[in-house]
């Protein structure tokens, strides 16, 4: 039984071999990534069946091509023009420009509230009159649940800006921006935003025999006590270097920068800061709206801004009712039957699900809920489906090659499609792959998502071939070599473009 096992596992590989172009067959070999080890699927937009199925059923961690599945359910349920609000809300009387009582900000999950776009907004809050806060600062990020987890989990980083933890009243991804420029013997930092109450120590050298590779090692930044440290060694000559960290929590992080742009805007407040609800008697004062939803996928997956994803699956959890706490309860039950069907089979005009709701917290276990519930909608079961936060930024993460075509062959037929389309990196010429393909005739000839992550190395997009054909490519490696897999998968896409028929 054994033999026979191994003979039927050997003929199915040997079969799965074949449906693979030489080079990419030849690339993965120099790679040394067994065929068992990936996941493909190429299909022409429109096509019954696919050209190429390799493990295609098979659950693999997808990395931040799970940010597919993200941006697909967000444009289908919320819309392209969906818009994030934030409110200032005044919690006292306002008179001849002091305010007798405390500024209450209250955040709705808005993925990019920028250090520009808030500065924007307290010089609108100066120009309605207010100058002088005699009270505190009352931060309200209850629209989403309370998420107790350690930053460094993930990779032991925990002051790396991709690891910062969602909150619904996020500023500026939460992130100190470092500018290096070597000098001599030490490096010059320039650092942005001004934290009130808090200094830099700048304690990095210039190393004249450093590698340009790997610079974020060679640095540290932490903070001691109200001062930002930063050790370690720049290397001399690879020019001037940007790098982001994250040392605050939310809260004292939002008022610190707060403070600052409210200083210089001419402004004062007289008390600190605290987490809490707005009081019912509180007065709306001004609201900021966010760029519309479609501007914000794009900004997310052209450079796979892991908290814009997180941030954007917790807002499509918004909208879960109370007794739906559980994804196994409510949801996952239904996507348990097993099998698939085509892009073909699912309706795109059926009825899209309801904006988040304010009243009910978004959590993860909701938008888990949410996300099955929107699968069910569309018609489209994927029983191998795992969900930990909808960026890709997972261990636990999984999807399958087939399933992420289904989901691109199903955008490929909805309004939204172009919205979707633009959010992709452009092969050769922007984003995560403006480097691949670069100053070829390939290049602008595919929207591409990749990810990135120890043993994962994943392709899913667009490609349009010479014959004016358009396909759909899904290409995931789970291996120790993921990383030298990027040829083969170039090779794909080179062969769609030219050769596939």
């Amino acid at each position: 039984m054994r033999i026979v096992l191994a003979l039927l596992l050997l003929a199915s590989l040997n079969a799965a071999a074949a449906q693979l172009p030489g080079a990419v067959k030849h690339a993965l070999r120099r790679a040394h990534i067994p065929l068992s080890h990936v996941g493909i699927l190429v299909q022409e937009v429109g096509a019954n069946k696919p050209a190429i199925s390799i493990n295609a059923g098979r659950p693999m961690n997808p990395a931040s091509t799970m940010k597919l599945l993200t941006s697909i359910a967000a444009l289908d349920t919320l819309g392209p023009a969906y818009r994030w609000k934030t409110e200032a809300y005044l919690d006292g009387k306002l008179d001849n420009g002091v305010l007798h009582g405390n500024l209450i900000f209250k955040g709705y999950g808005d993925p990019k509230l920028t250090l520009e776009e808030f500065w924007l907004w307290l010089r609108e809050l100066r120009q309605r009159g207010l100058r002088d806060i005699q009270g505190d600062v009352v931060l309200d990020s209850g629209f989403f649940a309370p998420i107790r987890q350690d930053p460094g989990a993930f990779d032991d980083y925990p002051n790396r800006a991709y690891n910062v933890e969602p909150d619904a009243l996020l500023l500026n991804f939460n992130a100190i921006h470092v500018h290096l420029i070597p000098r001599g013997r030490h490096a010059e930092v320039l650092v942005e935003p001004a934290l009130a109450g808090y200094s830099v120590q700048n304690n990095i050298t210039v190393s004249p025999r450093m590698g340009c590779y790997g610079i974020p090692d060679a640095l540290d930044a932490h903070l001691d006590g109200h001062t930002i440290v930063l050790d370690g060694r720049f290397p001399a000559d690879c020019g001037e270097r940007d790098i982001y960290y994250s040392l605050l929590s939310h809260d004292p992080y939002f008022f610190a920068v707060f403070k600052a742009l409210w200083q210089e805007l001419g402004g004062s407040v007289s008390g600190t800061f605290r987490n809490g609800p707005v009081p019912a008697d509180a007065t709306l004062y001004s609201r900021h709206d966010s760029p519309e939803l479609a501007q914000m996928v794009r900004d997310m997956n052209k450079y796979s801004n892991n908290l814009m994803a997180r941030q954007l699956f917790l807002t499509l959890g918004a909208a879960v009712p109370d007794n739906a706490d559980d994804p196994q309860a409510a949801g996952m039950t239904a996507m348990q039957s097993g099998g698939d069907i085509s892009a073909d089979a699912a309706d795109p005009a059926a009825p899209a699900l309801a904006a988040p709701d304010a009243a009910v917290p978004a959590s993860v276990g909701r938008s888990i809920v949410r996300m099955h519930q929107w699968l069910q909608s569309r018609q489209l079961r994927f029983p191998e489906l795992v969900l930990e936060n909808g960026s890709g930024l997972s261990r636990k993460a999984r999807i399958s090659a087939r399933h992420l075509a289904t989901l691109l062959l199903l955008a490929a037929r909805s309004p939204f499609y172009p919205e979707l389309e633009a959010s992709l990196p452009i092969l050769g010429m922007d984003g995560t792959v403006r480097k691949r393909f670069h100053d070829t005739d390939l290049a602008g000839y595919a929207h591409l998502k990749t990810g990135t992550l120890d043993n994962v190395k994943s392709l899913a997009g667009y490609v349009d071939a010479r014959d004016g054909k358009q396909w759909v490519v899904v290409f995931i490696i789970n291996a120790s070599n993921a990383p030298r897999g990027q040829a083969a998968q170039d090779a794909l896409v080179a062969w769609v473009q030219n050769q596939a028929d």
